[in-house]
């Protein structure tokens, strides 16, 4: 129901599933297995697997170690890598010409961080006229209750609570285990 004419395919959009996003992060080896889980079935439904990498001077530069995605996850050289340096995965990127290329009006959407990375491409695609789904247990986050933030079982409470009730004219979001994902329109 995306606001986004001719655009009647949906993907799974993989958010920043990189060594140094991920280490330590709550629940880690879980997620990193319901994503892996998510690709390979999308791949053999013949939906697309848009992978998202973040990069940034210092922390995770470019070709790094850190910066790497993490080696359970291994994007196909025939799946769209977009690389990014803000929250929101469309902000300055080609995700939106990648996405219209492959005819994409609907997300899944999994990876980390919950709170950073995960809400701001959620909004930015909601705000772009796409119908966005937040997989429930594949997505996660480092814990930030040393700055005044919940403890990262709470922001993953919390942000699969809003995501569920989210609603705009003409599109759709929500929230979906990985065992319930359905790639279908």
């Amino acid at each position: 129901m995306t606001t986004l004419e001719n655009r009647p395919n949906t993907a799974l959009l993989v958010v920043d599933v990189q060594n140094d996003v991920v280490n330590g992060a709550y629940e880690r080896d879980s997620v990193v297995a319901n994503i892996a889980e998510l690709v390979e079935r999308a791949r053999r439904e013949q939906v697309p697997v848009v992978w998202v990498q973040h990069n940034s001077d210092g922390d995770l530069e470019r070709g790094s170690e850190a910066w790497q995605i993490v080696p359970e996850l291994k994007p196909a050289d025939t799946e769209p890598l977009v690389e990014k340096q803000y929250g929101d995965s469309f902000e300055d990127t080609t995700l939106e010409s990648v996405l219209a290329d492959l005819g994409v009006g609907s997300l899944i959407v999994a990876g980390a961080e919950t709170d950073a990375c995960i809400r701001s491409t959620l909004h930015g695609a909601f705000a772009r006229g796409y119908d966005a789904k937040l997989v429930s247990d594949a997505h996660t986050s480092g814990d930030k209750s040393a700055w005044g933030a919940p403890p990262v079982d709470q922001v993953i409470a919390h942000t699969n609570l809003y995501w569920t009730h989210q609603s705009a004219p003409g599109r759709t979001a929500g929230t979906v285990e990985t065992k319930d994902v359905s790639f279908d329109r």
